[in-house]
């Protein structure tokens, strides 16, 4: 672990003027994660999970306190400033997978790499290797209509890692994935933390957030609970021994 936080946000709070109403979906929140962290955000619907994403993932500012991302302050950044400090520093997987429909799996993972200036011969090659890191070497060229949902999911999170980012942040990434493709997208994820990658997971299911190894619980727009996970579901070295028994996981 470093010896300053990757994520420090101090008296968080943000509110929406909705006509004559103010609703404070974040009232005061304070949070550290360090580098290396696998940590799940949980949270019933109102709880201000989401606004604290959007907020970490630098989608939206906060209307007052500090957030300091990686040594940099990005509490009142502007939307451009904002967008480079995202391209930079996070890579998104989202329950929709959000891929292009008409682009290629390679297209689709190097695409955050056009906005880094990267020449197209690099961003292919950069694209590939990673694709192959995620078990789709062989699927460079399919679109998203001839994959199944697992391996969307699976082009997703080869995209957000392209940039080398400083935080993975997955939001419900097994939403719409049934429970056999949920386990072997939570061993991905996994082996990316075992890299020393850091991964905030925002979800409502209990057995997923049991893979995070810190679990951060929201109520009312404040942090209900904040402790370490004691009883983590670890389904990395199974899917290890399978792959050695010669388990395809292609079709997933």
């Amino acid at each position: 672990m470093s010896q300053q936080p990757l994520i420090q946000i101090t008296d968080i709070g943000r509110k929406y003027v909705i006509g004559a109403e103010t609703i404070h979906a974040l009232k005061s929140v304070t949070l550290q994660i360090n580098k290396g962290e696998f940590v799940a955000l949980m949270g019933p619907s109102g709880s201000g999970k989401s606004t604290l994403m959007n907020i970490l993932g630098c989608l939206d500012t906060p209307t007052r306190g500090a957030y300091v991302l990686n040594g940099i302050n990005v509490s009142d950044m502007s939307d451009d400033e904002l967008a480079e400090v995202r391209n930079k520093e996070i890579g998104f997987v989202f329950q929709t997978f959000n891929l292009l429909p008409r682009s290629t799996s390679l297209d689709n993972v190097a695409l955050p790499l056009v906005y880094a200036g990267f020449s197209k011969k690099k961003r292919e090659e950069m694209a590939q290797k990673v694709l192959e890191s995620v078990g789709l070497g062989n699927r460079v060229d399919h679109k998203p209509n001839e994959l199944s949902g697992g391996q969307r999911q699976r082009v997703a999170v080869a995209r957000a890692l392209i940039n080398n980012p400083s935080i993975i942040l997955a939001d419900e990434p097994t939403g719409n994935l049934d429970t056999k493709t949920s386990v072997e997208i939570m061993g991905l994820l996994e082996e990316i933390h075992s890299g020393g990658n850091t991964i905030i997971l925002v979800t409502h299911e209990e057995d997923i957030a049991q893979h995070a190894h810190r679990i951060v619980r929201m109520r009312d727009g404040l942090i209900e609970d904040d402790y370490p996970n004691n009883d983590i579901k670890n389904v990395s070295p199974r899917l290890t021994t399978l792959r050695e028994k010669g388990t395809d996981f292609e079709n997933i």
